[in-house]
């Protein structure tokens, strides 16, 4: 017997069965209502024994359990009206004490208003004023205090939870964003943070405390602050930081085994419990990310709304956030052609949810195929063309050159052609910096059809002026595309390593997938013909910095955790990527980040039968025959760790003769 009792006890005190308040929801309304009524008794019985020692003289006019009564009532009435007893209890704030505030100072001016009517319709008081006095006082203490009590029980529970390892954290900035989070982290269940203080660049905050907690101004390095006040992490909350400032504290906190987390602006949220939640670590593309560019969306809606619009590639990475970006100025009718299937049909899911008032029509068709192109646009006159769709990735237009001729160069010289033809307003490409002085096929073939569509446009100025205003956009990476680093980085850090890296010295230009898009549209309209945009991406990246960033935010120690492996170059790839060739210059506009590369346009009659006679061969599917026609037109391209690089050596072959057999 005393052994089954001594089982029984442990079951009922065991961690899976102990009764925890912090799984204690809520109280009911009803529940809370009976617990202030319980208070406001309380303090009526203590005013009235509070005056019985102070006086021996009470008003007769009511018996002493009418006038209780009385109180009672009135104050129920105002704990309806300002409703009390609707908040969680343990999240009451100063809302609540306030509510709690005016229903007893409320309650406390009727019956005082009560008392004095009485004496002048018949000559009596009910109250003696200095109790009514009393009793607001007390009844406003008792009912503060039990919030109070609840909310500190709460939190110490909370303070004591077991088997959960909070992340000892400091929370960057003062300012009311910073403090809202603080809030917002210690009010969550289960909690992930315990908040150590504050740390902040105002002077005028310093050697204060916010929420019971210190503020201390940033003199020495974050990470020694942080460590000063015993924290292991840093969350960010300051967004008046530049991207260079922040670099340097993620800097300096990932040296020193800080961990480092972003923070939520609170104002885009609903409540506090949504904040708490966004918090989450810092990604690497928090520290690329630069400066918005800021653009006038006027001439955008000009050329946008209320106009048929096509966008090649239309559910690829680039083409999908296109396709998103024209479809926020309400187009007349837009077109998204893509030939993969499945990525296609789910942005036609999306816009569906997104954009249900926006007409659209999702297209499949491969732009190497000029009848049904031919088609589309006769049967629907289009405006503009954004022409994203092309073949990206560098090794396997290494390994299959005449596919990037079919879509690179064929499908744009098709688009480009039909655009004329069906007089298009704007043509704008989608091009990429591996097109200056190419090392790859794929950067060749791109560089092939910015010299086409270039010609074409100078081609028809020539003569009269041309429709068709054709304009080319070349930016660098794009962070979050198809195929990008950052992605494939992160899907290895999740794997356990190694992490692939093809060279210790690469380095690369980053930009957001919405930056670019952005300067496509932007591209689109302030074109007038011809031009080539570039855009000012800032300092270049080191890759194998940003696998080691990368690797420490996920809270791992490259080469010890996590390894980061040398591949060796792949085919056609180079160390560095140029936005300019040595002949191109710059010139500006009127933004400060985006230039315009003066490039001299070649003879369209000689561009277009160099390209004829490479999509002839590429027909053939002989692939160095491909590549050498392909040198002929784009002498600066020179192979680079490829299979190819002996027809920048064979005299048989070199293109810079006439023939090639």
């Amino acid at each position: 017997m005393g052994k089954k009792l001594n089982y029984a006890l442990q079951q009922i005190l065991s961690s899976e069965n102990r009764l925890d308040i912090r799984n204690i929801k809520y109280l009911p309304r009803w529940a809370i209502l009976g617990i202030d009524t319980a208070i406001i008794i309380v303090a009526d019985l203590l005013t009235v024994l509070a005056l019985r020692d102070l006086t021996s003289h009470f008003y007769d006019f009511l018996t002493i359990y009418e006038r209780m009564f009385l109180v009672l009532g009135v104050n129920i009435f105002y704990f309806f009206i300002f409703r009390t007893y609707a908040g969680l209890i343990r999240h009451s704030s100063y809302v609540d004490a306030l509510k709690i505030m005016l229903a007893c100072f409320s309650t406390f001016v009727t019956l005082l208003f009560i008392n004095y009517a009485t004496y002048i319709l018949i000559g009596e008081k009910i109250y003696l004023v200095a109790g009514l006095i009393f009793y607001f006082l007390v009844s406003f203490s008792l009912l503060f205090l039990f919030r109070l009590s609840v909310k500190q029980v709460y939190e110490y529970f909370k303070r004591t939870q077991r088997n959960q390892n909070l992340q000892k954290a400091i929370i960057f900035g003062a300012d009311e964003n910073a403090i809202s989070i603080a809030g917002a982290l210690e009010i969550e269940h289960p909690k992930r943070f315990d908040i150590r203080g504050f740390i902040t660049h105002d002077n005028t905050r310093r050697n204060i405390r916010i929420l019971g907690k210190p503020v201390v101004y940033n003199g020495l390095k974050v990470s020694e602050e942080a460590k000063a006040l015993g924290a292991t992490a840093l969350i960010l909350s300051e967004n008046t930081l530049t991207a260079e400032e922040k670099f340097a504290v993620v800097e300096d906190c990932l040296e020193n085994d800080i961990k480092v987390f972003n923070a939520p602006i609170v104002s885009n949220y609903e409540d506090e419990q949504s904040v708490s939640h966004k918090v989450k670590s810092l990604q690497i593309e928090d520290l690329l990310d630069r400066e918005p560019i800021l653009l006038n969306k006027e001439n955008k809606k000009q050329q946008l709304t209320g106009k048929t619009i096509l966008v090649t590639g239309g559910a690829g990475s680039i083409g999908s956030e296109i396709v998103r970006q024209v479809a926020e100025y309400n187009p007349k009718l837009l077109l998204v052609l893509d030939q993969a299937e499945t990525p296609l049909h789910n942005m036609q899911l999306e816009l569906e949810t997104k954009f249900p008032d926006l007409k659209y029509r999702c297209i499949i068709c491969d732009v190497a195929n000029r009848n049904r192109l031919e088609l589309l646009l006769q049967k629907s006159p289009v405006d503009v063309i954004y022409h994203a769709a092309a073949y990206k990735h560098v090794p396997l237009m290494e390994a299959n050159p005449h596919e990037a001729v079919f879509v690179n160069i064929q499908g744009t010289k098709n688009l480009a052609d039909l655009a004329v033809e069906n007089n298009v307003g704007h043509f704008v490409m989608v091009s990429t910096d591996k097109a200056v002085n190419p090392t790859n096929v794929m950067g060749a073939s791109k560089r092939a059809a910015e010299m086409y569509v270039q010609s074409l446009y100078h081609s028809a100025c020539a003569g009269e002026s041309p429709r068709t205003k054709f304009i080319t956009t070349r930016f660098g990476n794009v962070l979050g595309s198809n195929g990008s680093v950052v992605p494939l980085f992160r899907k290895q850090i999740e794997k356990g390593g190694p992490v692939t890296i093809t060279h210790p010295d690469i380095i690369r230009y980053f930009m957001t997938i919405p930056e670019a898009c952005q300067l496509v549209l932007e591209a689109g309209a302030m074109g007038k013909g011809g031009e080539i945009f570039i855009f000012d991406m800032g300092e270049p990246v080191k890759i194998m910095d940003l696998a080691i960033k990368m690797i420490k935010l996920a809270g791992f120690i490259p080469n010890k955790q996590i390894a980061i492996k040398i591949t060796g170059l792949r085919p056609g790839e180079k160390l560095y990527e140029e936005l300019l060739s040595e002949k191109s210059k710059t010139l500006p506009t009127h933004h400060k980040k985006i230039m315009i590369a003066v490039d001299q346009p070649g003879n369209y009659e000689e561009i277009n039968t160099a390209i004829e006679k490479i999509i002839k061969t590429a027909s053939k599917l002989k692939s160095h025959k491909v590549v050498a026609r392909l040198k002929l037109l784009v002498p600066e391209f020179k192979s680079n760790n490829s299979t190819f690089e002996k027809l920048d050596k064979d005299p048989v072959i070199h293109p810079t003769q006439k023939k090639i057999s």
